[in-house]
């Protein structure tokens, strides 16, 4: 079992940045973030492997994000640059992850946050 809780988030305007937080309890796994706007399906952003490091990007956000992890704390982070309003959102922290199609669906991980908002304004 693994128990994800965000931290982070918020308000900002166009251009700003934020950071997201996710810690992890239980088995230590491969984490990510997905993000859900109001009318729209829940789409990956980014996810980092847990053994070798390597993060992987959706194309919306290549440039703009870095995910990170931080293993010894079992935490990983999502550090958004130049936010756009399409960048509005519910996000949420992932972990588990089992490789199929690209990019990942939901259904890919199995564990998940409670999700935490997001909102660029113009």
């Amino acid at each position: 079992q693994v128990q994800l809780v965000e931290s982070g988030g918020g308000s900002v305007q166009a251009g700003g940045s934020l950071r997201l937080s996710c810690e992890a309890s239980g088995n230590r796994t491969t984490m990510g973030w997905f993000r859900q706007a109001p009318g729209k399906e829940r789409e990956w952003v980014s996810h980092i492997y847990r053994l070798t490091g390597v993060p992987a990007y959706a194309d919306s956000v290549r440039g703009r994000f870095t995910i990170s992890q931080d293993s010894a704390k079992n935490t990983v982070a999502l550090q958004m640059n130049s936010l756009k309003p399409e960048d509005s959102a519910m996000y949420y922290c992932a972990a588990q992850y089992r490789a199929g199609t690209w990019p990942p669906r939901r259904d890919d991980f199995t564990y998940w946050g409670q999700g935490i908002q997001v909102t660029v304004s113009s």
